[in-house]
């Protein structure tokens, strides 16, 4: 199978070597990311899963090129090309600690990402689908507050609705970073088991030095988030998980193509606020 992408450095990385076709095919579950390091912050319950359960099954996309990332210490000189090669490296690295079956760095600009009219984003995304056929693929939520990785997510949600309903994932999840899904009721939330491979989660976060030496400690923030998610989650159950990463189901999304993104997550914010005053008015409020 043969690939044309539009952005320069464009790959297919496939860890274990196996010829592209095949490596593409066995694809199982699907992470979407805006940028290197998404994948493994956000998708860790995805990749746990897949780890060591025989053939590599695991798909990884990123997005965007990775310029522009905040950087301290000893990456506080580095310039945009000079990162986005550190950045490109680092999830590469990844990609071998994880075990996928492929990683797929697409390296669009946040601009290109952003902008509904360009329609390169979607469908070079789409002729991955195409290839990989995943069951599940999981991508950053409409209510993320980073630009980009809304951009991301819509690109998702374009790119699968070019493709035929037959060929379309059976289940689309919209994971956590840049806002926390805790508000979302706790009927629709997504709870997906993220503990029981800590050492698996911290070396995936330790591959992102660029972005954890240099200044953000998303490694820490990530973990606490996990845990504060499995016992924060219940007030009146011992917790059964040890941590917790929260996702929405989009699924609709990808079945309903008059479904409008802003409607979607509309719906579950006004069911929150629906829940928030029945719990006020029981409270006596």
């Amino acid at each position: 199978m043969s690939f044309t992408f539009s952005q320069p450095g464009a790959e297919i990385f496939i860890p274990d070597g196996a010829p592209e076709t095949q490596a593409l095919a066995r694809v199982k579950s699907l992470i979407v990311g805006a940028h290197q390091d998404d994948v493994e912050f956000m998708g860790f319950p995805l990749i746990r899963d897949a780890y060591g359960t025989g053939e590599p099954s695991l798909g990884a996309v990123v997005m965007s090129n990775g310029a522009g990332s905040p950087r301290a210490g000893v990456y506080a000189d580095c310039t945009d090309e000079q990162m986005q090669a550190i950045r490109r490296q680092e999830q590469r690295l990844a990609a071998q600690v994880g075990r996928y079956a492929a990683m797929v760095q697409l390296r669009f600009t946040s601009k290109a990402l952003r902008n509904p009219a360009d329609p390169a984003p979607a469908a070079e995304l789409a002729a991955v689908l195409r290839a990989m056929k995943p069951e599940t693929v999981m991508t950053h939520n409409f209510a993320d507050k980073h630009n980009t990785h809304l951009g991301t997510a819509l690109n998702v949600v374009r790119a699968i609705r070019l493709l035929p309903k037959a060929d379309r994932p059976k289940r689309l999840l919209g994971g956590e970073i840049w806002r926390s899904l805790d508000w979302v009721s706790d009927q629709e939330k997504v709870r997906l088991d993220a503990g029981g491979r800590d050492a698996l989660a911290a070396a995936l976060m330790g591959v992102f030095d660029s972005q954890i030496a240099g200044g953000k400690r998303y490694d820490l923030a990530t973990f606490g988030r996990r845990r504060a998610n499995a016992t924060y989650g219940d007030s009146h159950a011992v917790d059964d998980l040890e941590q917790v990463a929260f996702a929405i189901d989009m699924t609709p999304m990808i079945e309903d193509d008059s479904l409008a993104p802003m409607d979607f997550i509309q719906g579950f914010v006004d069911r929150f606020v629906g829940e928030l005053r029945e719990t006020l008015r029981s409270a006596g409020g």
